[in-house]
């Protein structure tokens, strides 16, 4: 058994050497050549999986440790009798957390608070539904959108399209990219979708660039539809457009879904649908042991931090004594997530060379540092702060007294 990785997948070596002769190569190496008598493929989203790669090689599984599939060509998998997966929700609550770190961050800057304001959730997968609590959390009044699911469960909860546009103070993307079907989303946010907008919206993009037209977007800025831009992914990606960068408030390398729970999570999951291929029992954790034959890893679990690496910040004690809510929890999140940190690296590399940008993005996205999630800090506060205890508390993060 030939198992061909990329160098961009976290705990390769641990979990894919027991199954079998394991090569692990960046993924500009990982031709076809390279993959022609391999039996299993082992991606991320740089990378395309599609009949150039595959056709007249060995491989019959492809997994992608990552939520979305459009790197995939499903069609030519599924003809060819090539078993694939993906990993959907692996990483939703990291880009939840990055959609909270956002908000907090453009309020505190620009003087806004998000309590009573409205936000529009497009999309209400797993990702949406992450974001759905954390924006109750913060105290927002929630509409969403997602026409699959409205027809699928006839919940009236989902709401049009029209009616998030006219209402939303914020708006924020969370859908697959799709060409084709009832429900495509390439150019979702297009000129129109802009200016159907009411004036003054702060815009959020964590999905995949392509969903939003960049030029609809530059004209939405130029007219005040909107006030304030989150943009982490992009058209074109790994090259980034600098007319667009310029009007972003807050602009990252596409790690909204980076902590490194989310990836350690893509890791798990491929690892638990190749054990299903192969028809065997994962043993195999993130803590880099094997548990005994009668104990596996639930799929869809995490371990205890065990042999992970430990939080960065373990603790946080603060005295919200003279702060607005949104203001103590700013100074919670910064240091757990310092969002503004990964916009600066981003800026850094806008140079004139679009090889180069691209070059910048992509080294940016595999040299990531480690970002663990709010739920591996513990936050200390004084007695008598009860409403920001729950919203400590409804954000993830380990309370304690």
């Amino acid at each position: 058994m030939k198992i061909v990785c990329a160098t961009n997948i976290p705990y390769a070596e641990e979990a894919f050497r027991p199954l079998g002769d394991l090569t692990i190569l960046a993924p500009k190496e990982i031709t076809a050549d390279r993959v022609r008598d391999a039996d299993l493929l082992v991606i991320r989203s740089t990378l395309r999986a599609n009949r150039a790669l595959l056709e007249g090689s060995r491989v019959r599984f492809v997994g992608t440790a990552t939520i979305g599939t459009d790197h995939l060509d499903l069609a030519y998998l599924d003809q060819a009798g090539i078993t694939w997966c993906a990993a959907p929700g692996c990483n939703a609550n990291s880009v939840s957390e990055y959609v909270v770190a956002a908000l907090l961050c453009l309020g505190q800057r620009h003087g806004f608070t998000l309590l009573g304001k409205t936000i529009g959730i497009v999309g209400v997968g797993n990702v949406g539904r992450r974001v759905v609590q954390k924006a109750q959390a913060l105290g927002l009044r929630v509409l969403q959108n997602d026409p699959p699911r409205r027809a699928a469960e006839n919940n009236p909860v989902f709401l049009p399209l029209e009616q998030l546009l006219a209402e939303a103070d914020i708006l924020t993307l969370h859908v697959p990219l799709t060409k084709t079907g009832p429900y495509p989303t390439w150019h979702l946010a297009d000129r129109r979708f802009f200016e159907r907008l009411k004036p003054g919206v702060v815009w959020l993009n964590t999905a995949r660039g392509a969903a939003m037209d960049s030029d609809a977007f530059l004209a939405a800025r130029a007219t005040g539809k909107v006030a304030c831009a989150v943009l982490d992914t992009w058209e074109g990606e790994p090259v980034f457009r600098t007319d667009v960068l310029a009007k972003a408030d807050i602009a990252t390398p596409h790690i909204a879904g980076h902590s490194f729970e989310g990836k350690v999570m893509g890791t798990v999951m491929v690892y638990h649908a190749v054990c299903r291929f192969l028809g065997i029992k994962p043993t195999w954790t993130p803590e880099s042991r094997p548990l005994p034959e009668s104990r596996p890893l639930p799929e869809g679990r995490l371990p205890s931090d065990g042999l992970l690496p430990p939080p960065l910040v373990p603790e946080i004690r603060l005295d919200p004594a003279g702060l607005s809510e949104e203001a103590a929890l700013w100074r919670i999140v910064r240091p757990v997530y310092d969002i503004e940190a990964d916009d600066r690296r981003l800026r850094a590399g806008a140079v004139a060379d679009p090889k180069m940008r691209g070059e910048h993005f992509e080294q940016l996205r595999k040299n990531y540092p480690i970002r663990r999630e709010f739920r591996f800090t513990r936050v200390v506060l004084p007695q008598g702060h009860p409403r920001l205890e729950a919203k400590i508390r409804d954000l993830g993060f380990n309370h304690g007294a």
